[in-house]
């Protein structure tokens, strides 16, 4: 059993000096898995911190960048008279239009008027050659001599037939056809009357005056054309002091206006230009259509302006502002500064502000009454001379440091309304103009 026993081992020595290197191998694989474990935390690990650091930078810039103040405008709440009106659009048309027509026909002779120049009643502009006109009133009246002399001898001779037929010397048949024969002679004279006041009135026809005041336009046919009567346009006269404006507006406007209408007799109208800017002219409302327009659902208008310095002019479009009211105390700011947001409309106020214009926002709310264009009348909210925002409200929020400057003067109805006319508004229930429609999201936050 010894003998056997003795060359096993020696083979079993060499089996484990075989196996070895490989557990050594795995050692090494497990030692280099946990050093690239390693190296990978830790380049996790200062992902982290860069991103951590990143953000605390981004807070800490966003935070200074919150305290640094922000550069607005801002202008006072103002509190004066304002008129409360209607807006339309409106086209300007003649008071009176006569398009000139002739009554005869005939060759026309020079015109006795410059194009475009303003013309009176009764002043003559255009003559027909008369010539022929003329000659049918001198024949006329020689048809109505002959008709006379002829009226005269059967007179005559119905006297002397009548005594001759009291006397029995002629019949009676007789002495009626001669009485007769005057009969028609005295109704040849009476057309023959006709006649002459026919070719007497083609004659003064022959002259054409101007039925109205107003300003004559371009003539439409040249000297020398035979034109014809009741036909051919010659030139058209516009009256335009003063002019009309003609306007619509929704029906549902309209028995507020008849009312007034009704009880005041009359409303101011007030014309602005196509921009809705600049004021044109002032007149009243004259009348309003008998009936309403059901394809539009709104009722046609006319006011009335003297027009002395013309500057309204036919077929212009204008836009109409209605005058309701008059407001003695209105509070008004710009439309720019009304903001909007869940909770309704509010303002940016500016308070403390130093004399650099050092100050903190907030936010006001404030009830609307009217807005047109650029201004807007407050019910409440706030107090006449507090500062508002009207440029750079979009980076403000609650508390936030500003530095305020005025507001810069704007043109057009802007500029017009700081002046000695007064600003002015529609009735509505939302605010309108610039700043309609901002919405400030950091306040709601």
């Amino acid at each position: 059993m010894s003998i056997e026993g003795t060359p096993e081992t020696p083979l079993a020595a060499g089996g484990l000096n075989q196996y070895s290197p490989s557990s050594r191998h795995s050692r090494v694989r497990i030692i280099v898995y946990l050093v690239l474990v390693a190296i990978l935390g830790l380049i996790v690990w200062r992902i982290y911190q860069n991103q951590k650091q990143t953000a605390a930078n981004s807070a800490s810039q966003a935070a200074a960048l919150l305290n640094r103040p922000v550069p607005v405008q801002v202008t006072a709440a103002e509190q004066k008279p304002m008129p409360i009106f209607l807006t339309a659009l409106g086209t300007v048309t003649p008071y009176m239009s006569v398009t000139v027509k002739a009554r005869v026909s005939g060759q026309l002779e020079p015109v006795k008027f410059t194009e475009g120049q303003q013309v009176r009643q009764g002043q003559t502009i255009l003559v027909i050659d008369p010539r022929p006109y003329q000659a049918a009133l001198d024949q006329a009246k020689g048809t109505l001599a002959h008709d006379e002399a002829l009226l005269k001898n059967a007179k005559a001779e119905f006297g002397r037939y009548k005594a001759l037929y009291d006397a029995g010397v002629v019949s009676k048949e007789v002495m009626q056809t001669d009485e007769a024969a005057q009969g028609q002679y005295e109704g040849a004279i009476a057309s023959d009357k006709a006649a002459i006041e026919t070719a007497q009135l083609q004659l003064e026809w022959c002259t054409i005056h101007s039925p109205i005041n107003g300003k004559i336009g371009l003539r439409l046919v040249d000297p020398g054309n035979i034109i014809t009567a009741n036909t051919t346009n010659l030139v058209i006269i516009n009256q335009i002091q003063p002019i009309a404006v003609n306007f619509t507006l929704p029906e549902d406007q309209l028995p507020q206006v008849l009312h007034k209408l009704n009880a005041e007799k009359r409303l101011a109208v007030d014309a602005y230009d196509q921009g809705n800017t600049q004021k044109l002219a002032s007149g009243y409302l004259l009348t309003a259509d008998n009936q309403i327009d059901t394809t539009t659902g709104t009722g046609k208008l006319k006011a009335v302006f003297d027009n002395q310095d013309q500057a309204l002019f036919p077929n212009q479009f204008v836009n109409i502002h209605l005058v309701m009211e008059e407001r003695t105390n209105a509070l008004v700011v710009p439309s720019a500064a009304i903001q909007t947001g869940l909770q309704g409309s509010f303002v940016w106020v500016v308070d403390h502000a130093d004399a650099q214009g050092n100050g903190t926002a907030r936010n006001q709310p404030v009830k609307i009454a009217l807005a047109e264009g650029q201004v807007t009348i407050l019910d409440n909210g706030l107090q006449p001379g507090q500062s508002v925002v009207v440029d750079g409200a979009e980076r403000l929020r609650p508390g936030q440091n500003v530095t305020a400057s005025a507001a810069k003067q704007r043109g057009g109805q802007g500029a017009s309304q700081t002046g000695s006319t007064p600003a002015a508004a529609t009735q509505s229930g939302a605010p309108t103009g610039a700043g309609q429609g901002k919405h400030d999201k950091k306040e709601q936050q």
